[in-house]
Protein backbone atom coordinates (compact mmCIF):
# COMPACT_ATOMS: atom_id res chain seq x y z
CA UNK A 1 0.00 0.00 0.00
CA UNK A 2 0.79 3.11 -0.74
CA UNK A 3 0.21 6.53 1.40
CA UNK A 4 -0.42 9.72 -0.17
CA UNK A 5 -1.69 13.14 1.38
CA UNK A 6 -3.96 14.52 -1.10
CA UNK A 7 -5.22 18.60 -0.66
CA UNK A 8 -8.64 19.24 -2.64
CA UNK A 9 -9.93 22.37 -2.93
CA UNK A 10 -14.07 22.59 -2.77
CA UNK A 11 -16.92 24.87 -2.58
CA UNK A 12 -18.27 24.71 1.30
CA UNK A 13 -21.63 23.48 -0.40
CA UNK A 14 -20.01 20.81 -1.93
CA UNK A 15 -17.53 19.49 0.60
CA UNK A 16 -20.06 19.73 3.44
CA UNK A 17 -22.60 17.46 1.37
CA UNK A 18 -19.49 15.14 0.54
CA UNK A 19 -18.25 14.40 4.08
CA UNK A 20 -22.01 13.73 5.12
CA UNK A 21 -22.65 11.56 2.12
CA UNK A 22 -19.33 9.54 3.58
CA UNK A 23 -17.65 9.98 0.21
CA UNK A 24 -13.94 11.32 1.78
CA UNK A 25 -13.35 8.61 3.71
CA UNK A 26 -10.31 6.30 2.36
CA UNK A 27 -12.51 3.62 1.28
CA UNK A 28 -14.72 5.87 -0.59
CA UNK A 29 -12.09 7.72 -2.26
CA UNK A 30 -10.72 4.68 -3.10
CA UNK A 31 -13.83 3.14 -4.75
CA UNK A 32 -14.18 6.80 -6.81
CA UNK A 33 -10.68 6.05 -8.10
CA UNK A 34 -10.68 2.61 -9.14
CA UNK A 35 -14.44 3.36 -10.44
CA UNK A 36 -12.15 6.48 -12.77
CA UNK A 37 -9.26 4.52 -13.28
CA UNK A 38 -11.56 1.49 -15.29
CA UNK A 39 -13.65 4.29 -17.12
CA UNK A 40 -10.74 5.94 -18.28
CA UNK A 41 -8.96 2.49 -19.69
CA UNK A 42 -12.08 1.55 -21.47
CA UNK A 43 -11.89 4.59 -23.36
CA UNK A 44 -8.56 3.98 -24.28
CA UNK A 45 -9.33 0.42 -25.09
CA UNK A 46 -12.35 1.91 -27.34
CA UNK A 47 -9.91 4.54 -29.08
CA UNK A 48 -7.68 2.00 -29.73
CA UNK A 49 -10.30 -0.20 -31.17
CA UNK A 50 -11.47 2.49 -33.59
CA UNK A 51 -8.15 3.66 -34.38
CA UNK A 52 -7.38 0.09 -35.72
CA UNK A 53 -10.20 0.13 -37.50
CA UNK A 54 -9.60 3.24 -39.26
CA UNK A 55 -6.45 2.18 -40.45
CA UNK A 56 -7.88 -0.93 -42.20
CA UNK A 57 -5.17 -3.03 -41.60
CA UNK A 58 -5.22 -6.42 -43.58
CA UNK A 59 -5.86 -9.27 -41.70
CA UNK A 60 -2.55 -11.52 -40.72
CA UNK A 61 -2.49 -15.15 -42.18
CA UNK A 62 -1.75 -17.91 -39.91
CA UNK A 63 1.54 -18.06 -40.88
CA UNK A 64 2.32 -14.49 -40.21
CA UNK A 65 0.64 -15.09 -36.56
CA UNK A 66 2.50 -18.19 -36.47
CA UNK A 67 5.76 -15.73 -37.17
CA UNK A 68 5.13 -13.26 -34.62
CA UNK A 69 4.28 -16.64 -31.92
CA UNK A 70 8.34 -17.84 -32.27
CA UNK A 71 9.79 -13.60 -32.30
CA UNK A 72 8.09 -13.37 -28.87
CA UNK A 73 9.32 -16.56 -27.48
CA UNK A 74 12.59 -16.16 -28.59
CA UNK A 75 12.43 -13.36 -27.34
CA UNK A 76 11.33 -14.45 -23.67
CA UNK A 77 14.17 -17.27 -24.03
CA UNK A 78 16.86 -14.42 -24.43
CA UNK A 79 15.27 -12.33 -21.71
CA UNK A 80 15.14 -15.38 -19.38
CA UNK A 81 12.29 -16.35 -19.00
Amino acid sequence: MTTLQVTLTLPDAMAKEAARMGLLAPEALQSLLRDAIRERRIKRMFAAMDALQEARLLPLTMEEIQQQVERVREGRRAAGH
